[in-house]
């Protein structure tokens, strides 16, 4: 069972931030954007805010577009800022996130374009490689239904664990049919993972979070998730009846543009992979 109380907290904390937003942020009416001012994107600071900030210093202007990027560090603000027009996009977050994002919440959020993958990876500072977690071992997962699937999918697939048939992007620990190695689960909020690591075993880390935390997917990961045909690839999101916005549109060529692919892999050197080609 997922623990309510810091859930309830994140909620509270995440509505508070919003009406914040509301109040310091933007007047304008959340069902029409104003297309001839700035565009606002909320995003998350490693790599999506890191992406749109060089856009913004290098190709924006000669675009003829203005962008303003704000920062979020949770996985929540972002669409219900984007929701109620406190922002008028939002970079950060994959297609099963957003799908159990707006059936829970009521959003009406839909991709534009996607950017980038972010794999998901198992990191310890304790073992060396996922074969010597001993039995027991207690493994720190994002406790948000998506991310802690996806997760426990990149665990089975390394043959940590086995999953039941049929367990889809909602599974949780209950769903574990076979664990050799007796694995405990913690489950903790997709940005304190990091933070979890000299409190655990090991950790199950989102990409953007563990660049931020200093580590370094493509070389610091015990087991790393493929790119292959993974569905959890990144993109550009905005409220329905706006993804025809002028502005929308120029920063989606934009950040699929020839100059934004080789930023990703110059900066991130395979721990962020660009999703297009």
């Amino acid at each position: 069972m997922r623990n309510t109380a810091k859930i309830t907290t994140a909620v509270l904390a995440a509505g508070a931030l919003t009406l914040g937003l509301s109040a310091c942020g933007s007047d304008k009416d959340s069902s029409a954007s104003d297309s001839n001012g700035a565009l606002v994107v909320a995003a998350s600071p490693v790599p999506h805010a890191e992406i749109l900030n060089f856009i913004k210093k290098n190709l924006a202007k000669k675009a003829g577009l203005d962008l303003e990027v704000k920062e979020f560090q949770d996985y929540i603000v972002p669409n219900t800022a984007t929701e109620d027009g406190s922002v008028d996009a939002n970079y950060f977050q994959n297609q099963p996130y957003l799908d159990d994002f707006n059936k829970k919440r009521g959003t009406h959020i839909v991709p534009v374009v996607t950017v980038h993958l972010e794999p998901l990876g198992l990191y310890s500072h304790k073992v060396k490689s996922a074969d010597a977690l001993k039995s027991g071992a207690t493994v720190a997962v994002p406790n948000d239904a998506v991310n802690e699937a996806r997760a426990l999918k990149l665990l089975a697939a390394n043959g940590l664990i086995t999953l039941k048939d049929g367990a889809g992007s909602e599974a949780t620990p209950q769903d574990i049919a076979k664990n050799p190695k007796n694995l405990k689960f913690k489950e903790v909020e997709a940005a304190q993972t990091p933070r979890s690591l000299d409190d655990v075993d090991a950790a199950v880390i989102n990409g953007n979070y563990a660049i931020s935390a200093g580590l370094k997917p493509a070389k610091d990961a015990l087991v790393l998730e493929s790119a292959t045909n993974n569905p959890y690839g990144n993109f550009l999101a905005v409220k329905k009846g706006n993804e025809n916005d002028p502005r929308v549109k120029k920063l989606a060529k934009l950040l699929t543009s020839p100059e934004v692919k080789k930023f990703i892999e110059d900066k991130y050197a395979g721990s962020v992979i660009p999703s297009f080609k």
